[in-house]
């Protein structure tokens, strides 16, 4: 509410500034300009005076927040200081009458019906000033219907701006309220992502050491990782990458996520890629076939057989004990599609690991062609998957990604 006040006093010198600038220049133009006439140049410099009174309170009000509650002094103020200008060139026949519509317009801009009044007031009080610094001054027919037709039309102008701002407001209070909701929607989906995600291996096999990290580009990623322990006294593990980012994204890593997990008593991998297929296809109407889904399933028994089935990602290094490593390589299509997966098996040692990862790594590597290069080395000068995954998070946090970052290691063979 402060930055909000602050602001509109800001904006307020803003405008004293144009309504100083316009009367100062007024009375200038009529000094310099012999065909401007100039009844009284006393009134005339006494107006833009008062103009630049009214600035330099405008300047303290934006300084001052106490003095921000009699804001409204100012425009009302430049009702005077424009009657003063009108009085000494020419009064009623003076060309800068038009300059009122400034005040009216600042003061109807603002909530509520009571500002269209005021206006009407401080252009009566513009037109009316005359009489008071000339009393014996008697207003013919004429010019006393012009002044009515004057002060008519200058407060239509004001219920005007008074209206269009009225509903700009209730369409920006209506703007914000549902970007509040929709924040608020998102943050519930943020956690709600969060915890579907593993927090430690605790609950596996010891001979399993696993590490995770997901780092999405938005409030809501893409990505999702899991790991859980297998009926055999082995370990499963996954990680996906849906297309796009977001909460549609999000909901649709949710699904993947969660058919995979439930087959957990197939010892198949494909056969888990298999069923999130089928979940995830609404017949002939799909409209989520072109949301594909590149992922990494895999399952290893307590014997250290890595049996793998990979759809369409393509990221998956075993770096060994020795230090050596090789990815996991296959042609097959992600899920929403490709129809059929099959899965392949590799054989561990004690010590080797399993690194997954999502394509937004390869962005901090550079994102270019030999960054998936400059990755490999990266992991194989590593022989903990704590340090690869906190190292990685490290990288992501660095500076605003413009993908998900997710990677998810299994180490299998510790004593």
């Amino acid at each position: 509410m402060v930055v909000a006040t602050g602001h509109r006093s800001w904006e307020n010198l803003a405008r004293q500034a144009i309504v100083a600038t316009v009367v100062v220049g007024a009375a200038i133009a009529s000094a310099a300009v012999p065909w401007l006439p100039v009844t009284d140049a006393t009134r005339m410099w006494q107006g833009a005076a008062l103009a630049v009174v009214l600035l330099v309170l405008g300047a303290l009000m934006a300084r001052w927040p106490v003095l921000r509650r009699a804001e409204l002094i100012i425009p009302i103020g430049d009702f005077v200081a424009i009657g003063l200008l009108r009085f000494g060139t020419g009064d009623t026949q003076s060309v800068f009458l038009a300059i009122v519509v400034l005040p009216v317009i600042w003061i109807a801009a603002g909530p509520g019906r009571w500002r269209i009044l005021v206006p009407l007031v401080g252009v009566c009080v513009t037109l009316l000033l005359p009489l008071v610094l000339a009393p014996g001054q008697v207003l013919t027919v004429s010019e006393f219907v012009r002044l009515i037709i004057a002060v008519l039309v200058y407060a239509a102008a004001g219920a005007v701006v008074n209206e269009l701002s009225r509903r700009s407001l209730q369409k920006l209070t209506a703007s914000q309220w549902h970007r509040r909701l929709a924040e608020a929607e998102v943050s519930q989906a943020a956690v709600v992502q969060r915890s579907l995600q593993p927090v430690d291996g605790s609950d596996l096999p010891p001979r399993f050491r696993v590490a995770g990290v997901c780092v999405p580009a938005r409030t809501v990623g893409g990505d999702f990782y899991d790991w859980y322990a297998t009926p055999d006294g082995g370990t499963a593990f996954t990680l996906g990458d849906v297309m796009g980012k977001g909460v549609g994204p999000g909901m649709i890593a949710a699904a993947v996520r969660t058919v995979i997990r439930s087959n957990v008593d197939d010892p198949d991998p494909a056969a888990a890629l298999r069923r999130a297929a089928v979940g995830l296809n609404t017949g002939p109407t799909d409209t989520i076939g072109t949301q594909f889904t590149t992922c990494f399933h895999a399952r290893i028994s307590p014997d250290g057989m890595l049996r793998w089935a990979d759809a369409g990602h393509g990221l998956t290094i075993v770096r060994s004990a020795d230090g050596t490593s090789f990815f996991l390589r296959s042609g097959q299509l992600p899920i929403g599609v490709g129809t059929g997966w099959t899965s392949d098996e590799v054989a561990l040692r004690p010590g080797d690991s399993v690194i997954s990862v999502s394509d937004g790594v390869l962005d901090l590597f550079g994102g270019s062609l030999d960054s998936i290069d400059r990755y490999r080395d990266f992991v194989t000068g590593r022989d903990d998957i704590d340090a690869v995954v906190s190292e990685l998070a490290a990288r992501a946090a660095q500076s605003e990604q413009e993908d998900d970052v997710t990677v998810i290691a299994v180490t299998w063979g510790i004593a």
